[in-house]
């Protein structure tokens, strides 16, 4: 039952009536080939493919059913998983399965041109799998963990940057990101447990029996994971992949400053791509948006960890002209042992307390003065203990910070000597984005902690905290609600003891 029901998730039902429109197109065609009657599955082909796709097998002569019944002697399927087609046929009604011919595209295509029904050759058969049989081989396919104990916690997990399963954790993200464009944070959360689960595995994932056990991993990720494992690929990503939507809204946020709140407006007034935007008089884009239009070649490249260091050694050299004792730490992506990123974070604090005040204003406009500041936009410090921890994962600090968007030279910049140079870098230079966070030091191991990352890991770093511990945790604070009390830490290894937890270096918070 569940098979069926899960078939039946993934592929249309069962079709008892056929439309009134097709069926008296089909009177209007002479039927030449009487032995055969073929029905066309929908599933993947699209309803405007297959209505085509009818009308002119029609048209050569033969008989086309749009509703699937013991009539039908040839199944034709674009794309389809066998298993979950063959479970879907099973369920569906008909008297005997077994006499069907379930045939993929091919066979439709070379009938077509031949103007017959060819010969079924064996390459032209979607041969009987069922779902159950990759979902229950668990003696001839070994787990990819010892450990059958794995937590659905990523702070108990550790997870480095080599990720032996990224066919399953890319397809899982993007479908992550489609469903945050659709504003649907369930399906978004589930992806992306899911794929963080996955990422912490120290081996691939052959069958579906290795993963039985695991946490995080629901029906729908399974069925995408089978999905790849018959095919090497994910239909349904694919189809995500070509909506004009998610292209426009991928497209839209990859731009510094705009968010998918902005996006969706720009989609739904026609927009679908940059230079409309740009073209389009009604629209006032923000000083953010002006330099992530101005800067987009730059700053949508990735960054290496080349220049990351080189940005460090800038900004440190800059904050120890101005205070020789000032604290700079690279954090996120690159402090987790990436070897690329998109923009580069930093923390920026003074061993003394409210000796950090006026730092960073006196940093940037030390960067102005070198003429390597292309953009800035700072906010000062809005903390608020009373109003802290918070739960709101999602909710920026409220530490002093600036968005700066920095020059870089050329001997700063890293080059693979086997590419052929891009013309527009000519000017010897790249624009890249950099994130300075100012936290006071009795915030900065809780700073660290946060803008360290990954998201996946802080997520559940604080989902930890609130469930199993009775405790608040964000990038300020660590809150005890049992003693009603702030616990201070002056390390992150500080507040994983506060946690009752073991330390996870940063390299191994990949998650």
């Amino acid at each position: 039952r569940d098979l069926i029901q899960t078939a039946s998730f993934m592929l249309p039902r069962v079709k008892k009536r056929p439309r009134p429109v097709e069926a008296g197109a089909r009177g209007q065609e002479e039927v030449k080939f009487n032995e055969v009657t073929v029905y066309l599955v929908e599933r993947k082909m699209g309803s405007s493919r297959r209505s085509f796709l009818t009308s002119l097998a029609r048209s050569k002569g033969f008989r086309v059913e749009y509703a699937l019944s013991d009539e039908v002697t040839h199944v034709v399927a674009e794309d389809n998983q066998a298993g979950a087609l063959w479970a879907w046929l099973r369920g569906s009604g008909l008297r005997d399965v077994s006499r069907l011919q379930v045939l993929d595209i091919s066979w439709f295509t070379d009938s077509m041109r031949e103007g017959r029904p060819v010969t079924v050759e064996t390459s032209h058969c979607i041969p009987v799998r069922e779902p159950v049989v990759s979902l229950s081989v668990v003696t001839e396919c070994s787990p990819p963990t010892a450990d059958a104990n794995v937590s659905q916690y990523a702070c108990l997990r550790r997870t480095t940057t080599e990720n032996h399963n990224k066919i399953f954790t890319d397809v899982l993200e993007e479908l992550a990101e489609n469903s945050e464009f659709n504003e649907s944070k369930g399906p978004c959360l589930a992806f992306r447990r899911a794929a963080s689960v996955l990422k912490s595995l120290p081996s691939a994932v052959h069958c579906l029996g290795a993963i039985q056990g695991l946490p995080c991993l629901g029906e729908h990720t399974k069925a995408v994971m089978e999905e790849i494992l018959i095919f090497g690929r994910s239909f349904k990503v694919e189809e995500v992949q070509s909506d004009e939507r998610y292209q426009a809204l991928k497209l839209f946020t990859s731009v510094f400053g705009v968010g998918p709140k902005t996006a969706e407006k720009w989609y739904r007034r026609g927009l679908r791509s940059l230079k409309e935007i740009l073209a389009e008089p009604n629209i006032q884009l923000n000083r953010m948006q002006r330099a992530g239009f101005l800067y987009y070649r730059d700053i949508s490249k990735a960054v290496s960890k080349t220049e990351a260091k080189a940005l460090r050694s800038i900004i440190e050299e800059t904050a120890h002209w101005i205070a020789p004792d000032s604290i700079l730490a690279l954090t996120g992506g690159f402090r987790r042992g990436k070897e690329y990123g998109h923009d580069v974070d930093f923390l920026l604090t003074m061993p003394e307390m409210g000796k950090e005040e006026g730092l960073l204003l006196r940093v940037i406009d030390r960067l102005r003065d070198q003429g390597i500041l292309l953009y800035c936009e700072h906010q000062g410090s809005t903390v608020d203990m009373s109003k802290l921890p918070s739960r709101r994962f999602e909710a920026m600090d409220h530490f002093e910070k600036c968005f700066l968007i920095l020059r870089l030279e050329e001997g700063q910049m890293e080059r693979d000597e086997g590419l052929q140079k891009d013309p527009g870098e000519s000017r010897g230079w790249r624009a890249v984005r950099v994130d300075l966070v100012a936290p006071p030091v009795d915030r900065y191991a809780f700073a660290l902690l946060g803008w360290t990352g990954s998201r996946q890991f802080e997520r559940d770093l604080r989902r930890f905290a609130r469930k199993e511990r009775g405790m608040c945790l964000d990038n300020h604070a660590l809150y005890d609600k049992t003693k009603k009390l702030f616990l201070p830490a002056t390390s992150e290894e500080d507040i994983f003891a506060h946690l009752g937890l073991e330390y996870v270096e940063p390299w191994q918070r990949n998650a």
